[in-house]
């Protein structure tokens, strides 16, 4: 493990198709990402059997020009990774075909990799990522707090009941006729509002680290139809604020309390939310009061990408916990079983 080692990465589990190789784990030679939002906006989401078509059209191209900015011709590859799971089953199993194909071509080794692993340790492209470490995912599909015991090892105590997080900002634009996605757009709006429309917190039960954000978009919604009933303007911005604030209040306040209960030394912000500035800023400054160390990828590392599938599956490769050609998509994967040491996936 002393000489060099590069691990080409892919990463289709939803509308972007990406392709990286990373060097040694954490130097990212290339991340080349296309994305399909201009596809799926006139829809208003994602349309699984068109993000599917769509990786089939690109895998190839985007797997050549990562190669390129890489300078790294394929006999220097030495792993193939690919995210597994958890996503859409069709767009998975392009990248996942992609994947062995590759590696039986290369004869090298080939790793499953879990997405919200990928997302976690994206953070260690940036630094160090100290254990026990919590880390808040705040994606598009996710909203979890996973404690990492130790490097690799996985352990979700919260999760939500309902919406992630992302849905919830997206079903929330879509009330106020926001394009799509409509998370960039809400939380932009909410730092221009000058003033907030209260909305309500869902704390839960007193212990609990696990998340509901269903309440919160029907009380979005409830403000809109009073407005409407009563021949009054939709407030938009001061609604947006409210949203935002609430929903930040409750990520942030339990991840704090998470990694007090867990004695954490470091906080790590994952996944596609991680991106809105607002969440961003309110955690700097709570860890910041609490001198507990905070790391946040840029944000071109916050959204899907494949150089965050290589550093998870860097895990993988320095244990010599490989996958064998019949490796399945898995749209449910497992996390916690997922984990460094943790026997595969059937």
């Amino acid at each position: 493990m002393n000489s060099p080692y590069h691990i080409l990465a892919i990463e289709t589990s939803c509308d972007e198709t990406s392709v990286a190789v990373v060097k040694n784990g954490t130097e990212v030679l290339s991340n080349v990402v296309s994305s399909q939002i201009d596809t799926h906006r006139r829809f208003g989401g994602v349309v699984p059997e068109i993000a599917s078509r769509k990786h089939v059209e690109s895998i190839t191209v985007i797997l050549e020009e990562a190669l390129a900015e890489a300078g790294v011709g394929p006999d220097r590859i030495d792993a193939v990774a690919v995210t597994q799971g958890p996503g859409l089953v069709g767009a998975l199993l392009v990248g996942v075909v992609a994947a062995k194909s590759l590696a039986l071509a290369l004869d090298v080794p080939l790793i499953g990799t879990h997405h919200i692993a990928g997302h976690i340790y994206a953070n260690r492209l940036i630094g160090e990522i100290r254990y026990p470490a919590l880390a808040l995912v705040v994606s598009g599909g996710h909203t979890e707090l996973v404690l990492l015991e130790a490097e690799g090892r996985f352990r979700i105590v919260g999760r939500t009941r309902d919406d992630a997080v992302g849905e919830a900002y997206d079903k929330v634009a879509r009330a106020l006729s926001l394009p799509y996605p409509g998370g960039p757009h809400v939380d932009r709006m909410a730092q221009e509002a000058e003033d907030a429309i209260e909305l309500p917190r869902a704390w839960l039960e007193p212990d609990s680290y696990d998340f509901s954000f269903s309440g919160l978009k029907s009380a979005v919604l409830a403000e809109i139809n009073r407005a409407n009933m009563k021949g009054e303007p939709i407030r938009a911005h001061a609604l947006a604020r409210g949203f935002q604030e609430s929903v930040i209040d409750v990520v942030t306040t339990k991840a704090m309390r998470a990694a007090r209960e867990f004695g954490a030394s470091q906080l790590l912000l994952c996944g596609g939310v991680a991106a809105n500035k607002g969440i961003r800023a309110r955690l700097t400054e709570l860890c910041a009061e609490a001198a507990l160390p905070l790391l946040v990828p840029p944000l071109k590392l916050c959204t899907d990408n494949a150089a965050m599938i290589a550093a998870a599956a860097d895990l993988k490769w320095r244990c010599g916990q490989f996958d064998t050609l019949d490796l399945k998509a898995e749209a449910q994967l497992s996390l916690e079983q997922w984990s460094v040491g943790a026997a595969t996936m059937d």
